[in-house]
C-alpha cells in the first residue's frame, strides 16, 4: 500500500511554505498549493523585497515540472475571506493532510501600526478557523498540521526546560485527593503576531475534542538558511531571503549585513536567547509529521521544532568573527526582557529521526554566498527595525548612542 498522499499546503508560496510543497512533492505526494500571494502584496506595500529574485508562481511550477517531472497545482484563494471556495476546494480536493502555513508570520510586522495588528488577527485566527470548520462541514477528517511558533511560550528567565505543549498540574480536591491534569502550557505571546498563534492553540483543542479532528501543532524557532535540497535545482525555483527589518530572521539579516558592510545591528545587550532552525529541517520535519498523525483521541499533538538555542549576541560575534564585521548595539524596538534564559525540548522529533543541521555544518557558508550573489538588490534604507512595540520603545537605527564594535 502507497503511503503517498494527497497534501494541501496553505500558505505555500511562501518562505517555509515553497520549500514545504517541493520537498513533499519530491518524496511522492500529491500536492496543492493554496495562496492568496499577500506576502507578495506586503512586499509592495512596505517598499521591501526578497533579496533572492522570487519568480512567479506559474514559473516556479513550470521549473518544478521542467526538472522532476512533477506537478504541483496552484489555486488562489484567501483562506480567511473566502469561506464558499475553501468549501468548494475541500470537496473537489479531499485531501489526506491540510498543511497550514497561511498566516501573517512576522512579529514586528505585527506591531507596524493599528491597521497591521487588526490585519494579522483577522487573517490569522478567520483563516486557521476557517479551514477547520470546512474540514467539518464537509465532512473530512484530514490530518491539519499547523506551523505555530516557539513565541507562544514566551521567553521567561527561570531555567525551566519547555515541554512539548503540556504541562502536567496538579489540583488539590475537597476530600484531599490530588487530581492530575495536562494543559496546554500557559501562553505568554510577545506581539500581536504571537497571540494570534496562542489563540490557535484554543480552536485546535475545541475541534480536536469536538470534532475528533487529527490536529499536529508545530511550534518552531527561528528559520535560517535559504536554500534545501529542492530549491537548489533551478534559480527559478530558489527560495526566499527576507532581510528588511519587518519580515528578516535574525541569523539571515547578519549575513547579509556583512555582505554589504552594513554593521551587524544587535537590539538592546543582544542577550535575548532564542531557538533556532535550518530551513532543510523545516521542510524534514514537515514531512516527518505528515507520516505521523496523531491518533483520533481529542488530543492535539504538539511538538517543538527547533535544533538548538543561542543569544543574540553570540550568533552576531560568530558572524563578526568569520566576516570581519563590526557589531552595532541598537536600541531595541521590542517590549521585552533585556536577557533571558530558553531550554527546549524536543524529543519528538529526534525520537522520529531527525538528525539537525547545526551552525556547525557549515550551511552559514551558504547563506552568506547567496547574500552575496544577490546583494545588488538590497535596499539599504530597509535594514533597520523601525516597528516599535508601544510609545516607550525606539527604532533599532544606529545612532550616536549606539556602541559600535
Amino acid at each position: 500500500m502507497s503511503n503517498n498522499k494527497n497534501i494541501i499546503v496553505v500558505g505555500g508560496d511562501g518562505f517555509c511554505g515553497w520549500p514545504t510543497a517541493l520537498h513533499l512533492s519530491h518524496l511522492g505526494h500529491t500536492v496543492t498549493i493554496v495562496d492568496n500571494m499577500s506576502r507578495r502584496d506586503i512586499d509592495l506595500k512596505i517598499g521591501a523585497d526578497s533579496l533572492t529574485p522570487i519568480a512567479s508562481m506559474n514559473e516556479r511550477r513550470a521549473a518544478w515540472l521542467e526538472k522532476t517531472g512533477k506537478e504541483i497545482t496552484f489555486k488562489k484563494i484567501d483562506v480567511a475571506k473566502e469561506f464558499d471556495q475553501v468549501i468548494a476546494l475541500l470537496d473537489e480536493i479531499k485531501p489526506d493532510t491540510i498543511i497550514h502555513f497561511g498566516e501573517q508570520r512576522a512579529a514586528p510586522y505585527s506591531m507596524r501600526n493599528v491597521s497591521e495588528k487588526r490585519y494579522t488577527v483577522d487573517n490569522n485566527i478567520s483563516g486557521t478557523h476557517n479551514l477547520l470548520a470546512a474540514s467539518v462541514e464537509v465532512g473530512l477528517n484530514p490530518h491539519f498540521v499547523h506551523l505555530g511558533t516557539m513565541g507562544v511560550y514566551g521567553y521567561d528567565d527561570d531555567g525551566i526546560e519547555i515541554p512539548e505543549g503540556y504541562l502536567p498540574v496538579y489540583i488539590p480536591g475537597d476530600s484531599k485527593k490530588i487530581y492530575q491534569r495536562d494543559i496546554l502550557y500557559p501562553t505568554n505571546p510577545g506581539s500581536v503576531y504571537h497571540m494570534t498563534k496562542s489563540m490557535d492553540q484554543l480552536l485546535f483543542q475545541f475541534y480536536s475534542k469536538n470534532d475528533l479532528l487529527r490536529i499536529t501543532d508545530l511550534h518552531q524557532g527561528i528559520v535560517w538558511g535559504t536554500q534545501t535540497d529542492e530549491t537548489r535545482l533551478d534559480e527559478r525555483l530558489i527560495n526566499r531571503f527576507d532581510y528588511d527589518g519587518d519580515y528578516g530572521t535574525v541569523l539571515n539579516r547578519f549575513l547579509m549585513q556583512a555582505v554589504v558592510g552594513h554593521p551587524l545591528t544587535v537590539h538592546g545587550t543582544g542577550g535575548q536567547t532564542r531557538a533556532f532552525i535550518h530551513i532543510q529541517d523545516t521542510v524534514k520535519c514537515i514531512a516527518l509529521a505528515v507520516n505521523n498523525p496523531p491518533p483520533q483521541d481529542g488530543k492535539v499533538a504538539i511538538m517543538n521544532q527547533m535544533t538548538e538555542t543561542h543569544t543574540v549576541r553570540s550568533l552576531a560575534a560568530l558572524v563578526a568573527q568569520a566576516a570581519d564585521a563590526e557589531i552595532a548595539n541598537v536600541d531595541n524596538p521590542r517590549n521585552e526582557a533585556a536577557e533571558n534564559d530558553l531550554r527546549v525540548s524536543n524529543k519528538t522529533f529526534i525520537s522520529l529521526g531527525l538528525k539537525p543541521v547545526t551552525l556547525a555544518n557549515g550551511l552559514m557558508d551558504e547563506t552568506s554566498q547567496i547574500a552575496a550573489k544577490y546583494s545588488y538588490r538590497c535596499k539599504h534604507e530597509m535594514i533597520p527595525c523601525v516597528s516599535t512595540w508601544t510609545d516607550n520603545q525606539r527604532p533599532g537605527i544606529i545612532g550616536t548612542t549606539n556602541k559600535v564594535a
